[in-house]
């Protein structure tokens, strides 16, 4: 493929900054236009970063502009938005549902979702729900390419400790060997180069990546 253009919703957090990072390292990519609430404190020839107010439409389509590629990392946590699920759903199904909207509109013809593992709209937890919404949702705007990547514990260094995530993260990687391998904790690092990948080969049609396939790739 021709190099691309990609946009990165979600680039500081722990799958987002990998796949930033990796975008601005890779030559089939000439620019990188990340999308962001505050300023990036990084610069890079091929970086773009355009501040945007998500609950203002016109300004958030007109900042995610032209490209080829769309990669949605973005997601709160409950700690994030004090378990208010009206402004958690504002993040994980407006901003990302929004952005294939627009995309779709301004022809970019890849739209690369990180999801998560249990996502399914018919589901009783609000989590999982909500990402199984997302999911469905955005396949109805018919992408060339749709690639939704569902790990399970993402593993990383965040900028929040989360309670409990250390042992949790321990007792993952001692039982990892009789764990079932879509459940198997996995590095955001490892999710980022599979997206990356993905959009590189640009196979059309939509895709669902668990653990094994994002290891594969």
């Amino acid at each position: 493929m021709n190099q691309q253009t990609a946009v990165v919703l979600g680039a500081t957090g722990l799958v987002g900054s990998h796949v930033l990072e990796q975008l601005l390292n890779d030559d089939a990519f000439i620019k990188v236009r990340a999308l962001v609430r505050r300023p990036l404190n990084m610069q890079h020839p091929k970086l773009e970063t355009a501040i945007v107010d998500f609950n203002n439409y016109d300004d958030y389509k007109a900042k995610l502009g032209k490209g080829d590629c769309i990669f949605c990392c973005i997601g709160a946590t409950h700690a994030n938005v004090k378990g208010d699920k009206a402004e958690y759903r504002k993040i994980d199904f407006d901003i990302p549902v929004n952005a294939a909207r627009f995309g779709k509109e301004a022809g970019f013809e890849q739209y690369l979702l990180v999801s998560a593992m249990g996502a399914n709209s018919n589901s009783r937890i609000f989590y999982s729900r909500l990402k199984g919404e997302v999911e469905e949702l955005i396949a109805t705007f018919s992408y060339k390419c749709f690639h939704v990547f569902r790990p399970s514990f993402l593993l990383g260094n965040r900028k929040e400790q989360r309670t409990g995530e250390s042992i949790f993260k321990a007792l993952s990687k001692a039982l990892a060997f009789i764990t079932p391998s879509r459940y198997k904790p996995i590095e955001a690092a490892t999710v980022a180069a599979a997206m990356i990948k993905a959009a590189k080969t640009g196979t059309p049609g939509l895709h669902i990546n668990y653990y094994g396939e994002m290891k594969a790739k």
